[in-house]
């Protein structure tokens, strides 16, 4: 027996049957703040259009200035705060109230055509993450086809387990391979937010579209869940402790 609300228990239920879930955006406020920063980094026009960005910016100059904007991003005391509140709601219906947060924010910014921004299909627990996160992936732009990532339902997680069974995996396109006509390709609008588990495999392909695809991400975990590799401190942060958990924490037993 649970004591979810109704509305909690749809989205729960959607979650763990796709492993993923759409949903909009709870802050539209705090979304346009992180908007006005990146694009701050790149253009002082304000009419600049990410979706654009390939037109007026060298493939070779792409990584300087991902590296730019994410430092100035995390510089910034607020825009942790601002990312979470994107979808705190749905966060806590699905991992619970007292959260960790991963310290720094994450960007991918993917050109079309282009063959240096590729992230080959993974799972974030198989180089050591905790399959007790969960990962929030923001678009900036309309996200859709190959300008978008894939990720295999969690219905087709038993196919994948049995087919790496039966054969000697050398390399991560060997995976994909097996996998490319099962997986989904996440076709989700600006204004909206995708939280998907990471254990399931994931990734994206040369974008074959004509526009460029602007995302962020983040980890969250809860904090009494198990770590793996990335500990307290070093990658995750507490941003959600309620007061009886410092208080126990803290208890001290009497000397008698």
């Amino acid at each position: 027996m649970t004591f979810f609300k109704n509305e909690e228990n749809k989205i729960i239920n959607k979650f763990l049957q796709n492993g993923y879930y759409i949903g909009k955006v709870e802050d539209k406020k705090s979304l346009e703040y992180l908007n006005k920063c990146i694009k701050k980094k790149i253009t002082k026009k304000k009419t600049l259009n990410l979706n654009s960005f390939h037109k007026y910016n060298k493939i070779k100059d792409l990584n300087k200035i991902r590296v730019k904007i994410l430092n100035n991003l995390n510089k910034n005391k607020s825009i942790r705060n601002k990312y979470f509140n994107l979808a705190r709601e749905h966060l806590y219906t699905l991992v619970g109230n007292e959260l960790m947060m991963q310290k720094r924010l994450n960007l991918s910014i993917q050109v079309p055509n282009d063959s240096s921004s590729l992230l080959p299909i993974h799972s974030d627990v198989w180089s050591g993450d905790s399959p007790y996160e969960i990962n929030l992936w923001v678009p900036l732009v309309n996200c859709y086809k190959t300008k978008s990532m894939y990720i295999l339902n969690q219905k087709k997680l038993s196919f994948f387990l049995k087919k790496i069974k039966e054969k000697k995996i050398k390399s991560s396109k060997q995976i994909f391979d097996i996998i490319k006509n099962k997986v989904e390709w996440i076709n989700i609008k600006y204004g909206e937010f995708l939280i998907f588990n990471q254990t399931l495999p994931h990734g994206n392909i040369i974008n074959l579209e004509n526009e460029t695809r602007w995302s962020l991400n983040c980890r969250f975990k809860n904090i009494f869940s198990p770590y793996e590799d990335k500990k307290i401190g070093e990658f995750f942060l507490p941003i959600t402790t309620r007061p009886m958990t410092k208080i126990g924490i803290n208890y001290k037993y009497p000397f008698i």
